[in-house]
Formats: structure tokens, C-alpha cells, sequence
């Protein structure tokens, strides 16, 4: 396609030509008022002019007759002037006046009339045109009293000439402005296109470049590059993902496999049964595993199908907490609560359960009783958010490891020889970014104090 058929066929310059057929189309109507205005206006003025003249000269005819007529018109007439005066007798010889020859039959009308006349001498060759008027005065005799209206014609085609050229330069500039603005818009367009086909053709780290103007495009561009972000850690931590299956779930995949070719090989009941009784709970775990991975994964890219909607925390702790009382008690720890009366959130109650759940269980599993053998929960207000606290008197998790500890799989050495895989922390922090959260891992002196702060419902100050 050459440049010439894709600027035309951009929208750009479709829509620049449209506006500018639009405008010149109003500005060509304005203008065409305005002279047809100003034409009337001068009409007016004009027939305002010639009845005064008329009234103005019968009242002189009336006071002293021709002889005075005659005297008024000869001292109006010596200076040049766009006045026509002319006074005939009965007979239609002219008297008096400034005008060499009108055509015949205007003396014998009423009424205003458009003329060609010839002026009189030394006033130029040629016919001019004039608006005259034709008064019958007592006694047969005629007054014709015009005005020259060359002038006027040429000023009212001035305008239309001014008008016509105004209008095509208004064109010009319009088509050129217009080609302008396309090749602009078609410029960040064709970028945006070619980064895309790089990004297609495998090249996750591109971007749309910023023109730094802060205009539609640029915030299209940074929308584009903060999806394009979005992507690439999706991307990354599907790769990852993959990674961690092939290495943290081959060990156990193998061991099943190992003791069931040990099992086949004793030919013993009692050691088939218990083969089969662990090969059952490693695939329970297995699946519990990818159970895990699915939910995480659904949650990271918003698909989960959950629905959001007004959720109040505090009966939802409330609940996850009977739930792991027990657990406690037989692990030798003493569970409490703090909550206040209610904090609203806008959210899934189920995902925030199991985030809530989570926290718990890995409490429980590393608070034992030789740390302090406490677990306290509690639910409080921030400025902007409801925070969920789980705090223990476990040994803790080193500052420099807290970052590691929520990515899949990830499992201090401590914990190596607890079951569990390593997803817990994971799966919250990815119900706290599906809400617009965030999951904090602090130092709780001794212990580890999780919090999850969800953001509070709007125009909502829990009690």
C-alpha cells in the first residue's frame, strides 16, 4: 500500500476532511449571509437617501419653483458627488442637473428604478448604474433623483472575492492540516502496530514507547504497557509454575512409583495394603497440589469465577477460627481473637475464607508449643483498608526470606520435613491482589505476624 492510499484511507484524515467540508460549508453560508446582508443594508440606506432627497427637493420646488429647484440643485451638483439630480420641463427638456442621458420611458415611471445612465461631461466615459426614483412635480415638470451604485458593486465584490478566496485558502490549509494530523496519528499508530507484531513474534520485554505529551495515545500506551506487564508476569509465572511441577512433584511421583514396584515385587497382603494405603495418601496429596495450583492460577488472572459483592470479615474469622480451635488445642496452642463489631470489604467470602485458612494453618504448623504456644487473630481498621492478623510465637521467617516464602513451592529448610508443598502463602497473596490487597509478613518479636489488608468498602468506617 503506498502512503498516499493509507493516508487516505486512515480515519484521521477521513474525519479532517469531513470537519472541513462541515466548517467551509458554515463558513461559505456565513459569509453569504453576510453579503446578501450587507447588499439589503445598503439598499436601505440608499432608498432612505433618495426619499429624503426627494422630499427635501419638492419642498424647495414647493417654496420658490423651478428657478429655486434649479439653484439648490446647481450649487449640490459643483462638487463631484454619487448623487444624480435631474429636473425637466413639460416637454421633457432637461433643465437642470449632473446627468448627461437617461433611457427612454424613466421619466414616465414611478417608483424606484435600477438604470444604466450616461454621466455628464468630464465625469468618464461609459454608462454607469444607478437607483433612481422619478418625482412628478406640479405643472408638468420631472425630478429624478438617484444615487450611483458602481461603488457599492465593487465593494459588495470585493467581499464575494474576499469571501471565495478565504474559502479555498481555508481548503488548502484545512487538506494540509489535515494530512498533517494523519501522518501524526498514523505515526504512534504504526508504532503501536509494530510493537504488537513483536510482541506476537515472542518478544515479551517490548513496549509502546511514550511520546511524553500525556495525550490520548500516551494514556492508551501506558494502559497498553501496563497490560502488556500484566502479561508478561502471567507468562513468567506460568513458566515458573511449569518449573515447579516438573521439579517438586517428580520426587514424589517417582517415590510412589518406587514402592509400588517394591510392593509387587514382596508378594505379601499385608505389604500390598500398605503400599496401597500410601500410594492413596500421596495421591491425595498430589491432587491436593494441583487442587492448589488451579485455584491459585485462576485467581492470579482474575477467572476464578468468583462473585464479588459486601462481605463482613469478622463472622467470616469467626468461622475459620471454630473451624481450627480444635487443631490448636491438640497441637498444644491457645487461639484468641480480637475483632470489633464488623468491617465490610468488597470481595469473595469464599476466597477470603480460604485466604484466612491458610494463614491459620501455617500458624498452627509453626507455633508450636516449645515457641510459646500462642496464636492470636485479630481484625483492625486502617486508613484505607480492613487488615486481617494472624500472629504466632513460632520462630518466625527471616527478613531477607519473606519475599521467597510466598512464590509456589518455596519452603524454608526448617520446613522441609512438615507436609504441605509450599502453596499456602501463595494462594493468599493471590486472593489479596484479586481484591486489590496485599499479604505483609512482618517480624511479631518473637514469631511471625501475617497481615492481610483488604480494601474497605466505599464510604464504610467499620466500628
Amino acid at each position: 500500500m503506498t502512503a498516499l492510499a493509507k493516508l487516505l484511507r486512515s480515519t484521521a484524515f477521513r474525519l479532517s476532511l469531513i470537519y472541513l467540508a462541515v466548517f467551509a460549508l458554515f463558513a461559505g453560508s456565513l459569509l453569504a449571509y453576510i453579503a446578501w446582508n450587507a447588499r439589503v443594508i445598503f439598499m436601505d440606506q440608499l432608498v432612505d437617501t433618495i426619499e429624503a432627497e426627494v422630499q427635501g427637493l419638492a419642498e424647495q420646488y414647493r417654496i420658490g419653483g423651478v428657478a429655486r429647484l434649479a439653484q439648490v440643485i446647481q450649487l449640490r451638483t459643483r462638487s463631484p458627488t454619487n448623487t444624480l439630480y435631474l429636473v425637466t420641463d413639460p416637454r421633457g427638456r432637461q433643465l437642470v442637473g449632473n446627468v448627461a442621458g437617461v433611457p427612454d420611458g424613466t421619466l414616465g415611471t414611478s417608483g424606484l428604478l435600477r438604470i444604466q445612465y450616461k454621466p455628464h461631461e468630464g465625469a468618464g466615459g461609459g454608462n454607469h448604474e444607478a437607483v433612481v426614483r422619478v418625482f412628478a412635480l406640479s405643472g408638468g415638470y420631472r425630478l429624478l433623483v438617484g444615487r450611483d451604485v458602481e461603488e457599492r458593486e465593487r465593494l459588495l465584490d470585493l467581499v464575494r472575492r474576499a469571501s471565495a478566496l478565504s474559502i479555498v485558502l481555508m481548503i488548502v490549509l484545512g487538506v494540509g492540516g489535515g494530512t498533517y494530523v494523519s501522518r501524526k496519528v498514523l505515526a504512534r499508530i504504526d508504532a503501536i502496530s509494530d510493537t504488537s507484531r513483536s510482541i506476537m513474534s515472542g518478544d515479551l520485554s517490548r513496549r509502546v514507547a511514550l511520546a511524553g505529551s500525556g495525550d490520548e495515545f500516551d494514556r492508551l500506551a501506558a494502559s497498553l504497557n501496563a497490560m502488556l506487564d500484566r502479561i508478561e508476569q502471567l507468562m513468567r509465572g506460568l513458566k515458573e509454575v511449569s518449573d515447579n511441577i516438573a521439579h517438586d512433584l517428580k520426587t514424589p511421583l517417582t517415590r510412589l512409583r518406587g514402592r509400588t514396584e517394591a510392593a509387587l515385587r514382596q508378594r505379601d497382603p499385608d505389604t500390598y495394603r500398605q503400599a496401597l494405603e500410601t500410594t492413596l495418601e500421596e495421591s491425595e496429596q498430589l491432587i491436593a497440589t494441583f487442587n492448589a495450583l488451579l485455584m491459585i492460577a485462576r485467581t492470579e488472572a482474575g477467572a476464578s469465577g468468583a462473585e464479588m459483592g459486601e462481605v463482613d470479615v469478622v463472622p467470616v474469622v469467626q468461622d475459620v477460627a471454630e473451624l481450627y480451635e480444635p487443631v490448636a488445642e491438640e497441637a498444644g496452642l491457645a487461639l484468641s481473637l480480637s475483632l470489633p463489631e464488623r468491617a465490610l470489604v468488597t470481595g469473595n467470602r469464599e476466597l477470603i475464607g480460604q485466604a484466612v485458612a491458610n494463614l491459620l494453618d501455617n500458624a498452627v504448623k509453626h507455633a508450636g508449643p516449645a515457641h510459646g504456644g500462642a496464636i492470636e487473630v485479630q481484625v483492625r481498621h486502617d486508613e484505607r483498608s480492613e487488615e486481617i492478623v494472624v500472629a504466632d510465637r513460632g520462630a518466625g521467617i527471616p527478613e531477607e526470606a519473606r519475599g521467597r516464602v510466598v512464590e509456589r513451592f518455596a519452603r524454608l529448610e526448617e520446613s522441609r520435613s512438615r507436609p504441605g508443598a509450599g502453596l499456602g502463602l501463595s494462594l493468599v497473596v493471590a486472593v489479596a491482589r484479586l481484591h486489590g490487597g496485599e499479604l505483609r509478613l512482618e517480624d511479631n518479636r518473637p514469631g511471625l505476624r501475617a497481615v492481610l489488608a483488604l480494601p474497605r468498602q466505599s464510604g464504610e468506617m467499620g466500628a
